[in-house]
């Protein structure tokens, strides 16, 4: 909607950006954890990211693919052992990422969870109707998963879809 949302959004968020291919991979299927062989950096400077720069129906669209991902993610860490609250406290931005993905993975009402996470806790309210906006677009794409997890699911037993 033209603008920086300073509050609805997760700024800012540490990853991996530039690397040697040779000294590191990826576990996850979408929204990547990455794994290096070797010492991290970190960078002075911001590195800006538009992901509405070609609009909503394309972030739409993007999220639909992603989801079908999250979904086989989100069945793995419900199947998986915890991985117990530790990881959440670690110096590691990546390690708290995946411990916060998985607990996040076994909440129930996970889409209202996430709305009122950027909404409320992350003050998207202050961003105006772009925070609301997005905040309403974060739910979906999480009752997505939820869907397309449950989905699969009924696959896997033989089930009508």
């Amino acid at each position: 909607m033209g603008r920086w949302l300073k509050h609805a959004q997760l700024y800012p968020t540490w990853l991996v950006r530039l690397f040697r291919p040779q000294r590191i991979r990826y576990e996850r299927l979408v929204n990547p954890v990455a794994v290096v062989d070797g010492s991290t950096g970190m960078l002075d400077a911001h590195i800006f990211h538009y992901p509405f720069s070609h609009g909503v129906s394309h972030w739409i669209a993007r999220h639909n693919r992603y989801s079908d991902m999250e979904a086989v993610e989100a069945i793995k860490a419900r199947t998986a052992p915890s991985a117990g609250l530790g990881g959440m406290f670690g110096k590691d931005p990546n390690e708290r990422r995946r411990a916060l993905k998985d607990l996040f993975f076994r909440l129930p009402a996970r889409p209202a969870i996430k709305f009122l996470y950027y909404y409320g806790w992350r003050r998207g309210f202050l961003d105006g109707r772009a925070g609301l906006t997005y905040a309403a677009l974060q739910s979906m794409y999480e009752y997505m998963i939820e869907c397309k997890r449950r989905e699969l699911l009924r696959r896997q037993q033989g089930l009508p879809i």
